[in-house]
C-alpha cells in the first residue's frame, strides 16, 4: 500500500502520535519553530498566528516570546495532530482552530501582529495562502516561513560538506532492492518546487514586501534522521509496502550506517511584511 501523503496524511493518530515523539526526542522542529519566533520580532505582539500548526512545536515557541496578556491562534487542517497539541500544551493564551491555511482569514478575529509557518508552507495554495495572510496582517505585521531546500532548490555549504557516503534514503532503495525486488522510479530531475524568485513574485501579488532572506543549515545525526524516516508519512521508498516493510528496510538501512554520523538539511528561511498604506 502506498504510504501516507505527507501533504494529506497528517490527520491520522498514527502519525500524529510519531510526529509528537520524534519531537520529544529531537530537537529538529524546536530548533526551526525558535528560530522563526525570533525572527518574527514578537516582543510586543498581542495577536500571532501559528500557521499550519500541527501538534503546536512553533505555538509553544510563540508562547515563550509574546507577553502574557498576548492571544496566539495554531490552525492546521489535520483534527490529530491538534488532539496531540491540546493533551501536552496546555496554555490559556493558545487557541486551536481546525481548518485549512487557506481559510485562516475566516477565523482570525483581528489585526495579527505575525505569521509565522513552520515547515508547511510548500504544502498549501501558496498564492492563496499569502493573499489571505496579508488579510490578517495589521500594517508591518511580518509573516515569516521557512522551505526545506530540496524545494527552494538551495543548499547551505555545510550541507556540502558531510563526509562522503550513501545517505539513508539511498540505502533505503538499495536494500529494498535487494530483499524486496524494489523497481525505483526512473530518476528525473525536476526543478524546485518553490525557488526564491517564485516565492518573492508571489509575495508581491498579495501584497507583501520581502524584509530578510536566509539559508540556513540544521546539523543532526543519522540516528535523528531514522527517526524522522519513522514517522508514516515519510516512510520510504514510495511504492506497494506496508509500513511495517517499510520499518524493516528503514532498520535493514539504518544498520549500515552509525548513529552519530553527521547530516546536514538546508532550509531557506524568509521574512516578509505587509506594508503601511497598501490594501
Amino acid at each position: 500500500m502506498a504510504p501516507l501523503d505527507a501533504l494529506l496524511g497528517w490527520d491520522e493518530d498514527t502519525t500524529a502520535e510519531a510526529y509528537a515523539a520524534f519531537t520529544r526526542d529531537f530537537p529538529m522542529y524546536t530548533a526551526t519553530s525558535r528560530d522563526l519566533a525570533r525572527r518574527a520580532d514578537l516582543i510586543d505582539s498581542r495577536l500571532v498566528i501559528d500557521l499550519c500548526g500541527g501538534a503546536g512545536a512553533t505555538a509553544e515557541a510563540i508562547l515563550e516570546r509574546v507577553p502574557i496578556d498576548a492571544q496566539v491562534i495554531s490552525l492546521d487542517n489535520a483534527a490529530a495532530m491538534q488532539r496531540v497539541g491540546r493533551r501536552t500544551l496546555a496554555d490559556p493564551r493558545l487557541t486551536w482552530v481546525t481548518a485549512p491555511a487557506e481559510d485562516l482569514a475566516d477565523h482570525v478575529p483581528g489585526n495579527a501582529d505575525a505569521v509565522v509557518c513552520n515547515s508547511a508552507i510548500w504544502k498549501t495554495d501558496v498564492p492563496q495562502v499569502f493573499a489571505t495572510v496579508h488579510q490578517v496582517l495589521r500594517p508591518d505585521g511580518r509573516f515569516v516561513f521557512n522551505i526545506g531546500g530540496g524545494f527552494a532548490g538551495v543548499r547551505h555549504p555545510d550541507e556540502t560538506n558531510v563526509p562522503a557516503g550513501p545517505s539513508l534514503n539511498t540505502l533505503i532503495r538499495q536494500v529494498a532492492a535487494r530483499d524486496y525486488g524494489y523497481a525505483p522510479p526512473p530518476a528525473s530531475e525536476p526543478g524546485p518546487k518553490l525557488p526564491l524568485d517564485t516565492i518573492a513574485k508571489h509575495l508581491s501579488v498579495a501584497g507583501l514586501t520581502v524584509l530578510d532572506t536566509e539559508i540556513i543549515a540544521q546539523h543532526s545525526t543519522m540516528a535523528e534522521k531514522k527517526a524522522w524516516l519513522s514517522i508514516p508519512v515519510f516512510a520510504r521508498p514510495d511504492g506497494d509496502f506496508t509500513h511495517a516493510q517499510r520499518m524493516d528496510i528503514l532498520d535493514k538501512a539504518y544498520s549500515l550506517t552509525t548513529p552519530d554520523t553527521p547530516t546536514v538539511t538546508s532550509w531557506l528561511v524568509v521574512v516578509a511584511q505587509r506594508p503601511r498604506g497598501l490594501r
